[in-house]
This record gives C-alpha cells, sequence and structure tokens, in this order.
C-alpha cells in the first residue's frame, strides 16, 4: 500500500504545482477575485517585452515592447495614396500624444506618445492591402499593423 499512497501524494504534488502556475495573463485586470496575492507585475523585458530602442514602423508589427515612465515612442508608417495608412489608434492607458514633429506625405501614418502612467497600451493601424485604382483589379484585403507597449 506504500507505493500507492507515495504515488498519490507525488501527483498532489504535481497538480498543486501546475495549479499554482496559472493565474492571471498579462493585461488581465484580475476580475476580483477573493486571494490576498498581490497583482502580478508589468511584463519586462526579460518576461516577453523588448526595450524600445527607436522609432516604431511596419516591421515591429505583433511586437511587444517596453517603455519607462517619461519616455517617448514614434511610430513612422510609410504608406501612399493608394495604399493609406489610417492613423494610430490608441487603446489602453499610461500613454498620452505628443507632437511627432515630422512632415507627412500622402498616405503615412505618423505619431508620437510620451509615457506618463504604468500601463498596457495597443497601438494600431490598417491600410489596403492592394491599390485601388478606378478600372483595375484590385482586392479587399487589410494589411494590419499592431503594437503592445507596457509603460513601466
Amino acid at each position: 500500500m506504500r507505493p500507492t499512497i507515495h504515488r498519490t501524494a507525488l501527483a498532489l504534488a504535481a497538480l498543486t504545482l501546475l495549479l499554482a502556475g496559472c493565474g492571471t495573463e498579462a493585461g488581465d485586470e484580475g476580475g476580483g477575485g477573493s486571494d490576498s496575492a498581490s497583482p502580478s507585475p508589468p511584463p519586462s523585458a526579460s518576461s516577453g517585452c523588448s526595450t524600445l530602442t527607436g522609432d516604431l514602423d511596419a516591421t515591429d508589427s505583433g511586437d511587444t515592447v517596453c517603455l519607462a515612465v517619461g519616455a517617448t515612442v514614434r511610430v513612422s508608417l510609410d504608406g501612399n495614396k493608394d495604399r493609406p495608412w489610417q492613423p494610430v489608434d490608441v487603446k489602453g492607458r499610461g500613454l498620452e500624444a505628443a507632437n511627432s514633429g515630422v512632415v507627412l506625405l500622402p498616405g503615412d501614418a505618423s505619431a508620437a506618445y510620451k509615457a506618463v502612467s504604468a500601463g498596457t497600451v495597443r497601438l494600431s493601424s490598417s491600410r489596403p492591402l492592394c491599390a485601388t485604382e478606378t478600372g483595375k483589379v484590385s482586392c479587399k484585403g487589410i494589411q494590419e499593423w499592431r503594437i503592445t507597449v507596457v509603460v513601466t
């Protein structure tokens, strides 16, 4: 009977460790749980977000970047009149609009934001995948651009 008790104890210990690893994901507000554990810190460079080292452009789509309070992030999406980028959309807290200080060419989207408080923000834009010229073959595809900015 001892081997069964030992295996049961090991199985319970493994299950406890597995369940202890489950919790809220980054960006989850916690949902009002009753436990007294402190909330998880926001992601850091060591946990999936890279420290922002320059301006963001179309090649950065899908990335998660870290930004310190007081720092500025600039977005520069190069488009053209046939495939223009939509203005950058901001969802979340932690960034405040700043002067991007650039001259736009037709179809470009440019923006700048100052990190003012800890939080997570999603920046996004989109543009037509194909040029839309009258009388020519076209498509209805959309190219999406999105970045998650974690302000720490």
